[in-house]
């Protein structure tokens, strides 16, 4: 057996970007609904790189990854997120076999002041994973909390920081309610969606080429909560 075989898993564990063993170790919560917290996702030599490839949208909202992202640490994080390894992890943490779903990524550079909302994800979600990029957090806005309920910002079960390396994932319930203060300005996040089919990830795809579009010809215009 040539002796470069021996040496690939050391050279693809030097490669990888994100620690796909915090998902492992992390602590499942069950209350109000199936999320876990996880932080330093991120191997540290790899946020610097990371952060200079993350794509400069200039318009609030969740975006789909641009082509010429996919270069480089940030293309790397990218492919890592949408694997086999992290749905597998993801599979053994909440029970559930996320292989047959196929996954939907988007970017977030930019919050606006609309944003943030309390909501549950539509029905076409089976699971959702954000990574958060930001260079230490100050603002009390801004922060994802886990609620009980749809009513108030108050009542929560977690919250979450978005400092670089910070990983929320969360089953969709009909229960599933989240979402953050309001906050203006730059909140870099990565988000993942299982979805149920297909269908809804062409159908989310169009929606955002005609947000982007309608921003262009109008100016901005409130996003839709996915």
């Amino acid at each position: 057996m040539p002796l470069l075989h021996y040496f690939l898993p050391i050279q693809e564990l030097l490669m990888s970007v994100l620690d796909i063993d915090v998902i492992r170790k992390a602590e499942l919560k069950l209350d109000p609904f199936e999320y876990f917290i996880g932080s330093d996702f991120v191997r540290k030599e790899s946020i610097p790189p990371l952060q200079a490839n993350f794509p400069d949208f200039k318009t609030a909202g969740f975006h789909p990854v641009p082509d010429e992202a996919m270069k480089g640490a940030f293309g790397e994080a990218i492919r890592e997120l949408g694997g086999e390894e992290m749905t597998a992890a993801l599979s053994e943490k909440f029970g559930v076999d996320f292989t047959p779903f196929p996954r939907f990524i988007t970017v977030r550079k930019i919050s606006a002041a609309h944003e943030g909302r309390i909501h549950c994800d539509s029905e076409s979600k089976v699971m959702s994973l954000l990574l958060y990029l930001n260079e230490g957090w100050s603002s009390p806005d801004g922060r994802l909390r886990v609620l009980r309920g749809e009513k108030s910002f108050d009542d929560y079960a977690a919250e979450v920081d978005p400092k670089v390396g910070t990983v929320f994932a969360f089953m969709r319930r009909d229960h599933s309610w989240h979402g953050h203060t309001p906050f203006v300005g730059e909140r870099r996040v990565i988000q993942v969606a299982w979805l149920r089919s297909q269908d809804e990830i062409d159908r989310k795809s169009k929606r955002h080429k005609m947000s982007g579009f309608l921003k262009t010809i109008f100016g901005k215009k409130p996003e839709p909560v996915m």
